[in-house]
């Protein structure tokens, strides 16, 4: 154990090339046991009578297609190259904004919150049948890299050494100055590590535009085309492709993170908007909650009226409005939503708690036993990294189209961001508050009770609200695609009735439903940790 010089704080050495070398080799035999245990299930046929075929049956079968995925993957690939450009652009640019000049933040709460809340698949059939070629896709590509490097951007600015800024100030640096030479720089490695979950992000939006309709090309639409000719080892080819392109996105700025900042751990990025400063004028507190509740309401009215989209495609909030409280067939319409939230939210509480127990199971495991964890770590990383509608049509061919199948997908989406949450508050506790108990005689179980749990508390809250949105939208593509129930399911029939009303209706109902969870955590955790005295996890 080493002490550093600037800061006083104990760092742990280096690890050595052997150790180094003897990671690599046991990851590489896990992955070797992992395929090879598929290749024996997938050629006995024990799932669901060839469901899940042998990986050499799935190679064999994207050779015989090779000439389909070139242009698949062209076309998926500069959808969400473009979308990543442009999203993480305004997001570094809103970050920067947000940390220097913190009433925006608060204005741009509701925004944001909407953003982060906003399950992809609701505004997909809206962007498809509103824009035409390419753009649908490069639009939800971006939305998906927003928040997450906008966070990181604002966290790294605002976590800026003191002293870095002063040395700053005493050469006559100004606020721009500061911000170049000290705070950007220090934030580098969070925005890297934004940039390593966006790239993934991207590729989840621009196949979920191609899954909602539009153009020839793109491995959404050779997915959808290929759903019903009952080939399994097509569509997990289809499947594999697309997680090799996500994992290579975000293997391309984890190896860019480490050349860059030395920093190859993953980053825990903040699931709660910017934070800003309060003000002791409770009128303009008020004001400044009103207005950030009412902006996107208003924004989303002038893209509509800048876009000049027809009245019967778009719908303003007030023609919204009107649609499911006015007309004449209102009734029939509010009818028809209930049922459908109904079917929905059930499944996406328990999905989302079966998730998060999951991956608390999982964290606890990560202390406990090390080693079994690493040896799950493929599988896991498959799930993040393989978008939803790939793994759907997977899951739906070995588990049938019954509830069951809605639970594992949202559980598979659920659980992998809120394991690495809580597995880096458990390995954040000091090691001195470890040593209180153990002096004792207090053994693991007791130490994760009394010390590391309750220590990490602000990270297991960040874990609930990262799983609130991708727990509703694990559940609305299970329902479109496989159980034919739920909001999902009410998306996809409207899109074929041309109800463009109820589309924009479904579509602001699951926002309203992913930020009324989201709220509702955020009260629970202030609740919990200004007992203990402590502050939320940013």
């Amino acid at each position: 154990m080493a002490t550093d010089a600037m800061t006083g704080r104990s760092t742990k050495a280096a690890p050595n090339a052997t150790g180094t070398r003897f990671a690599h080799l046991a990851t590489l035999r896990n992955w070797l046991i992992l395929f090879a245990l598929w290749e024996i299930i997938g050629r006995l046929k024990l799932v669901a009578d060839g469901a899940l075929p042998a990986p050499s049956s799935v190679l064999s079968r994207l050779w015989t297609d090779r000439a389909d995925y070139p242009a698949h993957i062209l076309a998926t690939v500069e959808a969400a190259g473009a979308g990543f450009l442009i999203g993480n652009l305004l997001a570094v640019a809103a970050g920067v904004l947000f940390a220097l000049y913190p009433v925006t933040a608060r204005l741009a709460r509701g925004i944001n919150v909407a953003i982060f809340a906003l399950p992809p698949i609701a505004i997909s059939p809206i962007l498809v049948i509103t824009f035409s070629g390419m753009e649908p896709r490069i639009i939800l590509a971006a939305v998906g890299c927003y928040f997450v490097t906008m966070s990181a951007t604002v966290t790294g600015i605002t976590q800026t050494d003191g002293r870095a800024i002063d040395i700053v100030k005493a050469y006559g640096g100004g606020r721009w100055q500061i911000l170049r030479y000290a705070q950007f720089r220090s934030a580098l490695p969070s925005i890297l590590a934004g940039l390593r979950i966006a790239a993934p992000n991207a590729v989840l939006g621009a196949i979920l535009a191609e899954f909602g309709g539009g153009g020839r090309y793109g491995l959404g639409v050779y997915l959808i085309g290929s759903l019903g000719r009952g080939e399994p080892d097509r569509l997990w080819g289809i499947g594999l492709s697309a997680t090799l392109i996500a994992g290579l996105a975000y293997a391309l700025f984890s190896v860019l993170a480490a050349r860059l900042t030395g920093a190859s751990k993953a980053v825990t990025v903040p699931a709660s908007p910017p934070a800003a400063v309060k003000d002791a004028n409770r009128l303009h507190e008020a004001g400044l909650v009103l207005a950030s509740v009412a902006l996107p309401f208003l924004l989303w009215w002038l893209l509509l009226y800048a876009m000049g989209t027809p009245a019967m495609i778009a719908k303003t909030p007030a023609a919204l409005f009107d649609y499911l409280f006015l007309a004449p067939n209102s009734a029939a319409s509010q009818a028809k939503l209930l049922a459908a939230l109904a079917q929905t939210l059930p499944m996406t509480i328990a999905g989302m708690a079966l998730g998060l127990a999951f991956a608390f199971a999982l964290a606890l495991g990560s202390v406990l036993f090390p080693a079994i964890i690493r040896g799950f770590m493929p599988v896991a990383l498959v799930t993040q990294t393989m978008p939803l509608v790939a793994l759907t049509p997977l899951l739906v061919l070995m588990l049938g189209r019954g509830p069951s199948v809605i639970l594992w997908i949202t559980v598979s989406v659920t659980f992998f961001p809120a394991f690495v949450t809580m597995a880096q508050g458990l390995s954040l506790v000091p090691r001195a508050a470890l040593e209180v108990p153990k002096a004792y005689g207090a053994g693991p179980l007791k130490q994760l009770r009394f010390v590391s749990i309750p220590a990490s508390l602000p990270y297991l809250f960040a874990a609930t609200r990262l799983a609130v949105p991708r727990a509703l939208l694990g559940v609305m593509i299970a329902e479109w695609l496989a159980t034919g129930t739920g909001l999902g399911n009410l998306l996809n029939q409207s899109r074929g009735y041309l109800d463009y009303g109820m589309i924009w209706a479904v579509a602001v109902v699951s926002v309203l439903v992913s930020v009324l969870f989201y709220q509702c955590v955020i009260v629970i955790e202030r609740r919990v940790l200004s007992r203990r005295g402590m502050a939320p996890a940013q």
